[in-house]
């Protein structure tokens, strides 16, 4: 061992990915203990770390390399003993000089002067907060004035994070690639209009609204006047996720749909007020969109819901099977409030999406339009590799049937489909076609009805439910 080069060791060490494993590699000599404690660049520790600041500072000098950091205290309880809390931040600030990415999970002692410590890390590239109630706008301001090569930035579910200069100020750096914003009650759709400069750069956009603490903030005209007349430019953006969020017409990021030239992937999840156009739209610009997730909005009165014009329609499926034609990944939904004969998308607009892209994943929840018909039409999909089925209710034991003929399928799933039986597996039983098949919550599906439909089987029944 001694005679081996340390870039030899380095390597070997480096193939070794778990922590346990590699914690055992390191005791087994010294000079294994020195080139690990070297070498090692990322650190994840949690409810195990205590006295939290004094065996931080233990880790922290033992690594002194580290660039990545990961501290959750998920699951916390006072007699694990005390949080790390701002303290902890400075000795991280002081020991880790090449420190570029930190997170930060359920840190409930943590305020915001503990920010200000983590604005002297000049390498800091990526800051990850979920659930830290003390942090507050402030704090995050302090944050990216002083690290200016800031490119990823998450915050989920901090509540006090309710002024937007920090925004602002992001935005003027123009350095921002990856920003998720999730169940921050007091930042609103239009407060992202504060990026300016930084939409050029952004790639990755995450914004979801909590639904049942909404921040309904008044955007007077001028506001409005605002985003109409600014040019967002969205040219690099790749991903966009939205969740429950209100798009209007003509404001907020509605002006960001049309706008994304190389999105590839996209998820919209409870958007109230989306438009056809707005998809008609987005469908034209993005031709390289690669995955699209569709969860459609459908707690309106009856009379709404027939007329509504804001409905999606099979005219924003086809705009997408006429102009997305690299699309592999395909999810829709409809929320439980959604009926039967008044689903958005027909049997025709979905598989016109099916029949124009290379689909290799189809995922259907609760869309009551896809029905034995639509099996049918898949035993002529030549793409499709991945099938999902939740709540379609009109599927049948004959539909499920034609599963054996469809070319390329692997993996099938089906949950809390009440429509099919034991008797829908009979064609696939013995063949081994598929690689894998999973049911979940399907009670008229037993397990031992799905032996040898698969390679491998997947079984859970909980019809709680139904009831």
């Amino acid at each position: 061992m001694d005679e081996l080069p340390d870039q030899l060791i380095w390597e070997i060490l480096g193939r070794v990915r778990k922590t346990a494993d590699r914690n055992s590699v390191s005791l087994a000599c010294k000079r294994l203990y020195e080139l690990d404690n070297e070498q090692r660049i990322s650190l994840r520790v949690g409810c195990g770390l205590d006295p939290a600041n004094e065996a931080l500072a233990s880790l922290c000098n033992r690594f002194p390399n580290l660039t990545r950091v990961d501290i959750s205290y998920s699951g916390w309880m006072s007699k694990l003993g005390k949080q790390m809390d701002d303290q902890g931040l400075s000795i991280l600030s002081g020991n880790c000089p090449f420190l570029s990415d930190l997170t930060l999970s359920y840190c409930t002692f943590i305020t915001d002067m503990g920010l200000r410590y983590l604005a002297s890390c000049s390498k800091l590239s990526a800051l990850k907060l979920n659930f830290t109630p003390r942090i507050t706008g402030c704090g995050i301001l302090s944050l990216v004035v002083g690290c200016r090569n800031l490119t990823t930035l998450h915050l989920i579910r901090c509540l006090n994070v309710n002024s937007i200069e920090w925004l602002e100020y992001l935005g003027k750096l123009e350095t921002l690639e990856d920003l998720s914003i999730k169940n921050c009650r007091a930042i609103g759709e239009g407060d992202l209009i504060k990026l300016g400069p930084s939409w050029q750069k952004l790639k990755r956009l995450q914004f979801e609204v909590d639904a049942n603490y909404r921040y309904m903030k008044v955007y007077d005209r001028l506001a409005v006047d605002r985003w109409q007349r600014q040019r967002i430019p969205c040219e690099n953006m790749q991903e966009l996720s939205l969740v429950n969020c209100i798009i209007s017409p003509g404001r907020g990021l509605a002006c960001v749909l049309g706008k994304c030239q190389n999105l590839e992937k996209i998820q919209l999840d409870m958007c109230l007020g989306v438009r056809d156009s707005d998809i008609v739209c987005l469908a034209q610009k993005s031709s390289n969109l690669r995955s699209i997730s569709l969860r459609v909005p459908s707690d309106f009165s009856l009379p709404l819901l027939m007329n509504n014009p804001l409905r999606l329609t099979d005219e924003s499926l086809k705009a997408i099977a006429q102009n997305c034609l690299m699309l592999e990944t395909v999810r829709i939904s409809f929320s439980d409030g959604e009926f039967p004969s008044f689903s958005s998308f027909t049997l025709n607009g979905i598989l016109s999406v099916i029949q124009n892209c290379p689909v290799r994943e189809l995922a259907l929840d609760h869309v009551y339009s896809f029905n034995d018909a639509g099996m049918e039409a898949l035993c002529t999909a030549q793409h499709l590799e991945t099938l999902e089925l939740m709540r379609c209710q009109e599927i049948t034991d004959e539909g499920l049937q034609l599963v054996s003929q469809f070319p390329r399928l692997c993996v099938l799933r089906l949950s809390k489909c009440l429509g099919i039986t034991d008797d829908g597996f009979k064609t696939l039983v013995g063949t081994f076609k598929l690689d894998l098949v999973a049911v979940e919550d399907c009670p008229q599906i037993s397990e031992r009805a799905i032996h040898g439909a698969a390679k491998s089987i997947s079984f859970r029944q909980d019809l709680s439910w139904m009831y």
